[in-house]
């Protein structure tokens, strides 16, 4: 089967299957039947096989341990610490509780790496908040939420470094900054729309109740510190380090606060076991595709079009984002990068892209996915709180949205501004 049949069957059998709303994981995985069964070099072990390659991984394992962590700060009161901490630093702010809105995301993202948790939390506390149009509560909920993605622990990074060679470590210092920078893109926006629409704020918090809210958040705090911090130091690997949050994060709960009873564990651990067999469903029909698309040799024909085009680091990272982009709209973030990612990786690397670069470059296009239409998950979520309509939330939307992506557009065109952290611990980052 010559290799433009065989992409025209998967990529034809994929989208059919998503019209007639067949689950993505499913979808992935049904579309790569007729291949195996037709070519005479192939056969249903392959499905097998491949697909436990894809699971017996040991930086996948992170995943649950990341996921369980949050779960248990949900439930133990850590994320209602966080909160009265950020309305303490930014409530008085113009906006005051759509900029804790975004504060928290940050926080909350040093702990979860999950956007959709951020999404359906946060959905729940602040869309119905009043004071402000439903559209732009759900707006700068959704939007916010895809700080997950980008500020470690990242479960996207996690299943990045799963697939390429790269090193987690790297990918989770070098996600900070631009995770800071949208995320102060974010609060420049909810500056100016509040100011403009005269949306309410909260009295100033004095300084004593700023210290009492910082005392009381400062051991969840520590979480990202942990993570990265082991990491960087070598205390421990990055799989390691989410066994460490989840024993941290139970000790906290159960300990310190006093907040989790058997019956909230059993919830966080039921969550979790969830959670973690849709994500890890996904990586493994994904990996089955993204296998017969390299043994079709399509990787190979990408990168003989890129030298044709002879597209230098800035004309790549441009392409790549955009096709990531494009994909993000239609495909959840984590098949794309096990497909996508790996056929686009050997192009970045011929045009001269870092790996760390080319995955920060794929990380935050495919975060805009999580909030934009037809796919939207996180941006579905919330308009489902809300019970809206995505069309009634697209003129807010959007307003967040390209600032976002003008930070996006400096992550292409100035690496070293964002990579520099990295440069800073050096090799062991790399390792």
């Amino acid at each position: 089967m010559s290799t433009g049949l065989a992409v025209t069957v998967l990529f034809a059998g994929f989208f059919l299957l998503m019209v007639l709303r067949v689950p993505i994981a499913f979808a992935l995985g049904v579309a790569c039947v007729p291949l195996v069964l037709l070519d005479p070099r192939l056969g249903p072990l392959v499905v097998f096989n491949e697909s436990f390659k894809s699971f017996n991984s040991f930086i996948l394992l992170a995943v649950p341990f990341f996921l369980l962590s949050a779960q248990l700060m949900n439930v133990g009161g850590i994320t209602d610490r966080l909160l009265r901490l950020s309305r303490a630093l930014v409530g008085h702010w113009p906006g005051g509780l759509a900029q804790v809105n975004v504060l928290l995301s940050v926080f909350f993202a040093g702990i979860s790496g999950s956007a959709t948790a951020d999404a359906a939390s946060q959905g729940r506390l602040f869309i119905e908040a009043q004071g402000y149009s439903p559209s732009f509560s759900v707006a700068v909920t959704a939007v916010s939420s895809l700080l997950s993605a980008v500020i470690p622990p990242s479960i996207m990074m996690v299943v990045w470094a799963g697939v390429m060679p790269v090193s987690v470590g790297g990918l989770f210092v070098a996600g900070v900054l631009p995770g800071l920078v949208l995320a102060a893109s974010m609060m420049f926006v909810v500056h100016m729309c509040s100011v403009r629409r005269g949306y309410p704020t909260h009295a100033k918090a004095t300084l004593g109740a700023r210290l009492v809210a910082l005392r009381a958040a400062i051991p969840a705090m520590l979480t990202p510190f942990i993570i990265i911090g082991g990491k960087v130091f070598g205390w421990f690997t990055a799989t390691e380090a989410s066994v460490i949050a989840v024993l941290y994060a139970l000790a906290l709960s159960c300990i310190v606060y006093r907040e989790v009873g058997v019956r909230q564990l059993a919830a966080a651990f039921t969550e979790t076991a969830e959670m973690t067999g849709a994500i890890l469903l996904c990586v493994g029909t994904a990996s089955v595709f993204g296998w017969l698309l390299a043994f079709y040799q399509v990787p190979q024909f990408l990168l003989q079009a890129a030298t044709t085009w002879q597209l230098g680091p800035l004309g790549a990272g441009l392409f790549i984002a955009g096709v990531f982009l494009v994909v993000g709209c239609f495909l959840d973030a984590i098949p794309a990068i096990i497909i996508v990612g790996t056929l686009l990786e050997p192009m970045a690397m011929a045009a001269g892209l870092d790996p760390l670069h080319y995955a920060l470059i794929g990380i935050v296009s495919l975060a805009f996915g999580l909030v934009t239409p037809p796919y939207g998950l996180c941006l579905l979520i919330c308009c489902s709180i809300a019970k809206m309509r995505i069309a009634d939330v697209m003129r807010d939307f959007l307003l967040f949205l390209l600032p976002c992506l003008i930070v996006l557009a400096s992550i292409i065109a100035l690496p070293e501004l964002y990579l520099w952290p990295v440069r800073l611990f050096g090799p062991a980052l790399l390792e």
